[in-house]
């Protein structure tokens, strides 16, 4: 008996499963089979992780993974190789007429991402009917993750969610383990895939996207998003996610994000401390860091905690998505300009600070920071919009403030949301024309003057890994939640190995990365 799990990578507005990171959806699918088959007694059968990286690399390159030469990029498509990659032509045969593919898809968040490529349904449609040809593949084919969803996926901003052919598919189930008590079993059972994660040559990190709640805490969705329409508010056991983390720092892992949630504030203070402590108390952790916040729910007492509990280089992506007062009335976003600079302050006094540079911990970087969301397309959106957004970005900037990042996107539109039903598309076909001049702005006058700031020059950056070539230039990132890109161009003709790690000296500022040397 075969089970294989295919993972095309996921990405929401409240979770990330895309390489370095491993999502939950594989982990407890893996978890969920596992479970089974021991309940069925089916001592026999075998659950396959592979990627959409390890199908791509068999059917267009011939199982052979090329070495990147010094004027070549790294293949981002077929970068992320599991172990079972040399064996994936006999692990598809094997599957018996009663055995099950699951294709893990989906993205609701368009984005752009330095070592991997999501999948798409037109994508894997694609690679399943060469598959089919080169190979007899038997078995249900089950699609599962944000794709399975009535929004379906888009990997681009400023467009409406793909159309879907899903004809290839005899079932499509959103989620598999949605029970959060059936969760808190197959997540520790899930961390088992880690087994089957190894990166390209042989080097192996993840980061665990782990999840603490789901749904949404407002009483009305924001205009674009899609998590309150999928889930109701709901919390996981705080133990249930204290022994998530013990069973895959087990697995080694060390590195983990709390970051499948749409707030982590929403927790209450006491809550937090626990999570937060226990996991520190209790595992080997090199990397803890969190995610979304809402600015309406920061407050002193839960900034302090993140910042004793957690390691450096932490960000609160704060879902802004516009500073302009009318387009947040009418998209009902989180918090007013006024609530989101609050925030924004309140973070900075406790988090702002780089700490002890003897200190164990200390990797360069400011412990805990703010990053926003921007959003163009949003219902209302005009001319005064931009006009906000620099006022408020600039005021950021006189009062010394400091932001990791400012995401901007287009936004993506999809079938159910306020976005759709009023306005579609609309925004984004009349105010296109500014997009870039709007963006660049943004780039030239806040991103680069606040990137001196964050890591000025002659800064250790330490502990950063070596991930992908370009040309004669290694990119690495620190490891964690939204890492800066750091180029690092050949010396004498070598290129720094990959996968392995570098304390950095910053040289230079691009406008939204660096360039450095090795110390």
């Amino acid at each position: 008996m075969t089970k294989i799990i295919l993972d095309c990578y996921t990405d929401e507005p409240a979770g990330l499963g895309v390489p370095p990171y491993i999502g939950t959806y594989p982990r407890y699918l893996y978890g969920y089979l596992k479970s089974k088959a021991k309940k069925e007694n089916k001592k026999d059968e075998e659950i396959y992780y592979l990627t959409i990286d390890d199908l791509r690399l068999f059917l267009k390159h011939g199982n052979r993974k090329k070495e990147t030469k010094l004027h070549e990029k790294t293949n981002i498509t077929i970068h992320n190789l599991t172990n079972n990659s040399p064996d994936i032509k006999e692990i598809f045969e094997s599957l018996g007429n009663h055995d099950e593919l699951y294709v893990v898809l989906g993205v609701h968040v368009p984005g752009k991402y330095l070592t991997a490529m999501p999948g798409t349904i037109h994508e894997i449609n694609t690679l399943l009917k060469a598959l089919f040809k080169k190979v007899h593949v038997r078995g249900k084919r089950i699609l599962t993750g944000p794709a399975a969803t009535e929004f379906g996926t888009r990997l681009e901003g400023g467009k409406f969610a793909e159309k879907q052919d899903l004809s290839l598919f005899n079932e499509v189930i959103p989620e598999i383990v949605k029970d959060y008590d059936e969760i808190a079993k197959y997540s520790i059972v899930g961390a088992e895939i880690i087994e089957q994660i190894v990166n390209e040559d042989g080097w192996n990190y993840v980061i665990a996207e782990i999840e603490t709640a789901r749904g949404c805490g407002k009483g009305v969705a924001c205009s674009f998003c899609t998590e309150p329409l999928k889930n109701k508010l709901e919390f996981r056991k705080v133990k249930d996610i204290i022994d998530e983390v013990k069973a895959l720092n087990e697995k080694k892992v060390k590195y983990f994000r709390l970051g499948k949630q749409s707030d982590f504030f929403a927790w209450n203070v006491s809550d937090i401390k626990k999570i937060l402590s226990e996991i520190r108390k209790n595992c080997k952790i090199d990397v803890l860091h969190i995610d979304n916040v809402d600015p309406v729910r920061v407050d002193e007492e839960k900034v302090k905690l993140v910042v004793e509990h957690c390691t450096s280089g932490n960000i609160a992506a704060l879902g802004v998505e516009s500073f302009d007062t009318e387009v947040v009335k009418r998209n009902n976003l989180n918090s007013t300009p006024e609530v989101a600079m609050k925030a924004i302050k309140l973070i900075n006094k406790f988090g702002a600070s780089r700490g002890n540079e003897d200190g164990k911990e200390y990797n360069g970087m400011p412990k805990f920071v703010p990053g926003l969301n921007i959003l163009f397309g949003l219902i209302g959106e005009g001319k005064k919009t931009q006009e906000a957004n620099m006022k408020y970005l600039s005021e950021i900037l006189e009062n010394d403030l400091l932001l990791r990042r400012i995401n901007i996107r287009q936004v993506a539109v999809f079938p159910g949301t306020q976005l759709d039903e009023e306005a579609g598309n609309k925004f984004l076909r009349k105010n296109k024309k500014y997009y870039w001049k709007w963006r660049n702005a943004i780039r030239q006058k806040v991103d680069n003057v606040m990137l001196q700031k964050l890591v000025p020059k002659d800064l250790v950056l330490k502990n950063c890994i070596a991930e992908i070539y370009d040309g004669k230039t290694t990119f690495l990132r620190q490891i964690g939640t939204y890492p800066l890109v750091i180029g690092v161009k050949a010396k004498d003709g070598k290129r720094l190995e990959l996968g392995k790690f570098y304390n950095i000296k910053v040289t230079g500022h691009m406008l939204r990365s660096i360039v450095g040397e090795i110390v």
